[in-house]
């Protein structure tokens, strides 16, 4: 049978390890698929590296647009990443009519709609597996794996950058910056890591879990995102006493009056399965009505993990490749003309429970204020823990876990702590959840 025909754009780890396993595993991914499936033609501005990583086997160029309008291509591979000349060759490839493949997340949850839309037009394919997780396949697993359910949350390690910072600041007990750079040395982080460390990179990821989920346009801008960077090392140990370890998490919820979209550090139970994801590995766990919880978990990064997910969408796209559109799988998981425009929740509407930590001085009166003014905003208290001061320290610290209320209670009650006399900093609040229902 004719083979399909692969254009790939950017041929550097990602790309790389694509070529690598297409290759490697080709009878076996053949059989899969039904046909051949073979990278005809390379694009990338560094063509020494195309034809060491190709052996010269393809034909090379360094002029991506001359890739998405090669009547001979069949499907592009986007792998260059960002917001740019990315989206500009994604749409001329839909406009030519190729299905496109692509691991971009940022390119998807801003521009998510807009893409889906031109390829709905034109009758083509999008697909996305490693955009979301590296080689862990929740996107299928949400989009028809989980067909029959109502979701209900998903909550998702989907950084794998900074699960390595955290767990390295938990079993050593170093500050941020330190474990940083030693992130950076590894190669777990990049030389600016700004997208992962303050969550950006895990923002992108949960946006597109989120209208997989609940059947909602890509909102990356109404996500609230918060990262690791101001994360201080005794709130770990604090919270690791009180039975809890921090995860930064990628958060979606449906919510009666809307959608809660959110990643920050959050303190999750040190029993749960997810609490134990240590390292750079990746953990998705989503909540569905019918069949309960269900944790995906592997590399989220990686040259072959990664290219696992894009050889996957390569052969789900060559297997329907001659089918109707009208009877794919669409690309959002929920037929189009049956997409919800759920709001999504501001964070004063979010609901959770939260760890506060307070630095007061050592007088007797202060927590009964704290606990009144607590009280008073409907917070009620779930656990708490007084750190004995040292000799000759006046000052101590106070640690609370609340129950589940709403964030613009808490912003409240802060607000009213920060202003007794007796509290000497701010407040330090984390958000938590108990990931049991």
């Amino acid at each position: 049978m004719k083979p399909i025909n692969v254009g790939l754009l950017g041929i550097g780890t990602v790309g790389g390890g694509t070529y690598t396993v297409l290759t490697r595993n080709e009878a076996e991914i053949t059989r899969r698929a039904g046909r051949p499936i073979r990278i005809t033609k390379v694009a990338d501005k560094n063509l020494a590296l195309a034809k060491e990583v190709t052996g010269g086997q393809v034909a090379l160029t360094d002029d991506a647009f001359s890739v998405v309008t090669d009547p001979e291509i069949d499907i592009v591979v986007e792998l260059i990443g960002g917001y740019g000349i990315a989206k500009e060759l994604v749409l001329k490839a839909i406009e030519n009519g190729k299905h496109v493949v692509t691991a971009n997340k940022a390119l998807l949850a801003v521009h998510g709609t807009e893409i889906f839309a031109a390829a709905q037009k034109k009758g083509v394919m999008v697909a996305f597996e490693a955009a979301v997780a590296g080689g862990i396949p929740i996107i299928k697993a949400v989009r028809e794996g989980l067909a029959a359910n109502r979701i209900q949350w998903i909550a998702g390690i989907i950084n794998g950058t900074t699960n390595f910072i955290l767990s390295e600041m938990r079993d050593k007990g170093l500050p941020f910056d330190t474990v940083l750079k030693e992130a950076q040395r590894l190669g777990y982080a990049e030389a600016d890591p700004t997208f992962d460390i303050e969550g950006v990179d895990a923002a992108h990821k949960i946006t597109i879990l989120s209208a997989i989920a609940f059947g909602i346009p890509v909102q990356f801008d109404k996500a609230h995102v918060e990262g690791i960077s101001k994360l201080e090392a005794e709130d770990i140990k604090y919270a690791e006493q009180l039975g809890y370890r921090i995860k930064l998490l990628g958060i979606t919820k449906r919510r009666a009056n809307g959608i809660e979209l959110r990643v920050h550090p959050t303190l999750i139970p040190a029993r749960r399965l997810i609490a134990n994801v240590e390292g750079a590995m990746n953990a998705v766990l989503v909540q569905g009505d019918a069949v309960g919880s269900t944790l995906y978990y592997g590399k989220g990064a990686g040259a072959e993990p990664t290219a696992s997910a894009v050889i996957a969408d390569l052969v789900d796209v060559t297997r329907m490749h001659t089918a109707d559109p009208e009877n794919r799988v669409p690309h959002l998981a929920f037929q189009p003309d049956a997409m919800a425009d759920t709001p999504i929740l501001p964070l004063a509407e979010v609901e959770t429970a939260y760890y506060l930590r307070l630095r007061v001085e050592d007088k007797a009166g202060v927590l009964a204020d704290v606990t009144r003014i607590l009280a008073d905003a409907g917070i009620s208290i779930d656990a708490l823990l007084q750190r004995e001061p040292g000799e000759g320290e006046a000052q101590t610290d106070i640690i609370i876990l609340t129950h589940v209320c709403q964030e613009k209670q808490a912003d409240a009650a802060i607000a009213r702590i920060e202003a007794l006399p007796v509290v000497k900093r701010k407040v330090i609040r984390l958000r938590l959840e108990e990931l049991d229902k």
